[in-house]
């Protein structure tokens, strides 16, 4: 096996015999294959949108497929062979659409080689045999580290983007134009003559491509459950039977949240669920009482000591413990051997785990923290941002957040926040937040210092309150006094960051290390077009060299 798709990767060169992430081999090289099943798809879907035909069952596939190969999602290797093999039909099915198309256009169907000619393994063993030939180091001997790398790159992005696409698909709402992006990229990963030049604007349209599936994300959740407001969410238990759920999906929550109604159970929010908290159509419920616990990483601690059942959604899984491995379940793409998945969205089994755990004895101290400054309620006090910082009470903007992890080196966020003045904002998203989120920054004016503006997907709202000060100050994004600062992990990040830079961010700030599938190459010409930088080595540093270049 060979995976270096997350920042944790092994040596930060890559992992080979099991993964930092907990994947063992045979998941790995399976997801491997996945992948290569999924460009195979593609090779035929492509072909077939250009001839004007497309199947949405096909479309919703290649999303699951990418989806669970994000980082942390699914560790079960027989749940991936049953996608890999369902792949092949896929892939069939996808085949008969083209060559229909072609036929119907008075065209002779073109045969794609590659991908598109796999023929699935009948044993396990077997399956695992062709991953490997299929690995990240075969394509990186037989096109070079830099095209390979940019090739990967192409493909985290669109891991990434896939799992939003697949949060808001759940709720109903989708996109011609992502999917046909899907089917381009991976066609495109598939070719056998690839260029740096074409991968590099391949990446920066996966970035556009991602910033309308934020777009598509955003309304999804605010059409379903109304703008976030900004709302205080207790950080201490209140006594009683309890879930936690952790994840990002908004509409297991609400599912879970309608069928514990009236049963004694009440609801936590754990790492990216937080943001929950601040959307009226999830607040309504009086049995959603707080958030337990802070970043993904935490959780083999913070879960032995919840004393109730535990639902994780989409992603951010690791290895369950024994002292919570039977009261632990899963739902949608996410997936662990041994560990009771719901499949349907009737999570009475866990209602059932909740009521048969001991629950909080006792309420914990009142504490709370604010969350639910998403782009309506920021730029509904938008005018007053703009006042205080042409009266100087705000003299500096910073985004801090992104992923978290457990590697070390991201204190330095902690540092940074800290050290960052007085009469400077910090905006904050995703779980990297959770390195600050509960210390207090004061007001501005009246205006909180810290702006939790949601998951990681907010960089969507993120990007729309840049896009608006800039306008009020009659000026382009990258000449406002607002600095990123990024930590990354996964591949949601790396969408997000190729979205950043579709539209022309510079001076960016990644850490804690950078990945390792950039080439110094492919690095250097991110350094000459966008000055990406990595963080520093003290945060007090970057902070200084920041606000002297703004002053």
């Amino acid at each position: 096996m060979f995976c270096f798709q997350c920042e944790q990767t092994s040596k930060g060169t890559g992992c080979t015999d099991f993964a930092t992430c907990g994947k063992d081999e045979q998941t790995a090289i399976l997801q491997d294959l996945l992948v290569h099943a999924a460009k195979g798809i593609a090779q035929f879907n492509h072909r077939a949108r250009q001839l004007g035909a497309s199947d949405r069952a096909i479309d919703r596939f290649l999303l699951e497929a990418l989806f669970v190969t994000v980082t942390n999602v699914n560790f079960d290797a027989v749940a991936v062979e049953r996608k890999v093999r369902e792949a092949a039909t896929m892939r069939d099915r996808a085949k008969a659409l083209y060559e229909a198309a072609a036929q119907k256009t008075g065209r002779a169907p073109e045969s794609p080689k590659g991908p598109a000619t796999w023929v699935p393994a009948p044993t396990s063993a077997g399956l695992v045999s062709q991953g490997e030939l299929v690995s990240i180091l075969s394509r990186r001997d037989q096109f070079g580290a830099d095209a390979s790398g940019l090739q990967e790159l192409l493909l985290y992005g669109v891991k990434g983007a896939a799992a939003y696409a697949d949060h808001a698909m759940l709720l109903g709402f989708e996109d011609e134009s992502v999917y046909a992006f899907f089917s381009e990229a991976l066609y495109a990963v598939a070719e056998e003559h690839p260029t740096v030049e074409g991968l590099f604007a391949l990446n920066l349209k996966c970035g556009e491509i991602n910033l309308k599936v934020m777009e598509v994300l955003d309304t999804a959740h605010t059409k379903t459950y109304g703008h976030p407001v900004p709302t205080p969410v207790r950080v201490e238990p209140v006594k009683g039977k309890c879930i936690l759920v952790s994840g990002h999906d908004l509409k297991d929550l609400e599912v879970l949240l309608q069928q514990t109604e009236g049963k004694g159970v009440n609801i936590y929010t754990h790492g990216e669920m937080l943001p929950a908290h601040g959307y009226p159509g999830l607040k309504k419920y009086p049995h959603l009482v707080g958030n337990f616990g802070g970043a993904w990483q935490e959780q083999k601690d913070e879960f032995a000591k919840f004393p109730g059942a535990i639902l994780m959604t989409t992603n951010c899984m690791m290895e369950p413990q024994d002292s919570y491995k039977n009261r632990i379940f899963t739902a949608g793409n996410v997936g662990w051997p041994g560990i009771r998945h719901i499949p349907n969205g009737d999570f009475t089994p866990v209602i059932q785990a909740a009521l048969a755990a001991p629950g909080f004895a006792e309420d914990g101290p009142d504490k709370t923290i604010l969350v639910g400054f998403g782009h309506n309620a920021v730029l509904g006090v938008a005018d007053k941002v703009v006042e205080a910082v042409k009266a100087g009470a705000i003299k500096h903007f910073f985004l801090v957040g992104g992923c978290d992890g457990a590697k070390p080196g991201r204190d330095y966020y902690t540092e940074f926040t800290e050290s960052a003045p007085k009469d400077t904002v910090i905006l904050t998203l995703a779980c990297g937040k959770f390195r600050f989120n509960k210390l207090d920054f004061g007001t501005i004016g009246g205006i909180p210092r810290l702006l939790d503006i949601g998951q990681c997907n907010d960089a969507y709202s993120a990007i729309k309150i840049a896009v608006a000060l800039s306008k009020a100050f009659g000026c382009g994004v990258n000449d406002l006094p607002l600095s990123l600062v990024l930590s990354w992990y996964e591949q949601k990040a790396v969408a997000i960051l190729l979205t950043l830079l579709y539209l022309g961010l510079r001076n960016i700030r990644l850490g804690p290390a950078l990945p390792a599938f950039i080439t110094p190459k492919v690095l250097q010409v991110l350094v000459d077009k966008f000055n990406i930088m990595p963080i520093g080595k003290s945060a007090q540093e970057d902070l200084n060299t920041i606000l002297q270049k703004a002053a």
